[in-house]
């Protein structure tokens, strides 16, 4: 299973940018970025297939961005025009289903620890 380290999160306000980064052991079929506030369930922010074919919520289209480097096994999520409703806890996932551009986290099989955005107002 391949193994998975987030960094990156912390605090900032409205309008800012932050970027994640996650190292990963070895290249699955797809990577994505999930993230889950408080009560709510998991949700799939962006995905990215090994030829490059990405997915985004509608949420953070045209403000998000994910991008894969496999020579340094580093996945990243650069995060623009950030808003409060961007606050959650964010993981990094791997998955080796094709359908995983659906980005529905049943279809992904390992996970970072999660690393805290807080983005106030």
């Amino acid at each position: 299973q391949v193994q998975l380290a987030e960094s990156g999160g912390g605090s900032v306000q409205s309008g800012g940018s932050l970027r994640l980064s996650c190292t990963f052991s070895y290249t699955p079929f797809c990577f994505g970025w999930f993230r889950q506030r408080p009560g709510e369930e998991r949700e799939g922010v962006a995905v990215i297939t090994d030829p490059g074919t990405t997915s985004y919520a509608d949420s953070v289209k045209g403000r998000f961005t994910i991008s894969q480097d496999n020579s340094r096994n580093t996945l990243s999520l650069v995060m623009d025009s950030l808003e409060p409703e961007d606050t959650a806890l964010y993981y990094c996932a791997a998955s080796s289903y094709r359908r995983c551009l659906s980005r529905q986290s049943v279809d992904f099989d390992a996970w970072g620890q999660g690393t805290q955005v807080t983005v106030s107002s």
